[in-house]
């Protein structure tokens, strides 16, 4: 099994990222390399939390889940851990990325990052987007650097809701994920969020 790092909005999403991983364990999905509630002191400064999220979590991690709500978007923890999870250091190699959109911020589109998951989906015409504008109508709670990847070349990031979530889908995915990690040539360029933003 891999070694999966799941980013989400502590606050709003914890319930949903326990079961994910109660489920994961229960069906030999994924191994848990995540931040738990309380391993991250609030009195950090921001740097010190960069580094031990980047240096402490996301080195032993191979793909990254991010769970999309409502209020994603809006957190720096979460661009942080996106950030880390798509540079590739020194003592961190970059990871696969796989989207999970929740059920407050669940689509009727789908995007697949490789050809062999969209015998995932229901019959459709598959096109390919190169309008910022088209992804945020399909995905307006979608965090803007996984847009950013989404409409670049060369990068495989697929999003899949959470009622659409199977034991064979998710494997495949990670698997896709996992096995294109270092071939990724993420856009990393939009400067990491420096607070949160309330809507």
């Amino acid at each position: 099994m891999h070694r999966v790092f799941v980013c989400y909005h502590h606050k709003n999403d914890q319930a949903y990222k326990n079961e994910l991983v109660s489920w994961a364990k229960k069906n030999e999905v994924f191994h848990d390399y995540s931040v738990a509630l309380g391993d991250i002191p609030d009195e950090w400064k921001d740097q010190k939390v960069r580094e031990t999220i980047r240096d402490e979590y996301l080195r032993e991690s191979t793909v990254t889940i991010v769970l999309v709500g409502t209020e994603t978007k809006y957190r720096k923890h979460v661009d942080w851990e996106i950030y880390s999870s798509m540079h590739d250091g020194t003592k961190n190699k970059k990871s696969g990325i796989i989207v999970i959109l929740l059920p407050s911020a669940k689509s009727s589109y789908y995007t697949c990052g490789f050809d062999n998951e969209k015998a995932i989906y229901p019959t459709q015409e598959w096109i390919k987007i190169t309008e910022r504008s088209e992804y945020e109508r399909r995905y307006p709670y979608m965090p803007p650097r996984i847009i950013d990847n989404l409409l670049k070349p060369g990068v495989n990031i697929s999003v899949i809701n959470w009622s659409d979530i199977t034991v064979d889908r998710l494997r495949l995915m990670i698997d896709n994920a996992y096995n294109s990690r270092a071939n990724q040539d993420y856009d990393m360029t939009r400067p990491m969020r420096d607070r949160n933003y309330n809507p």
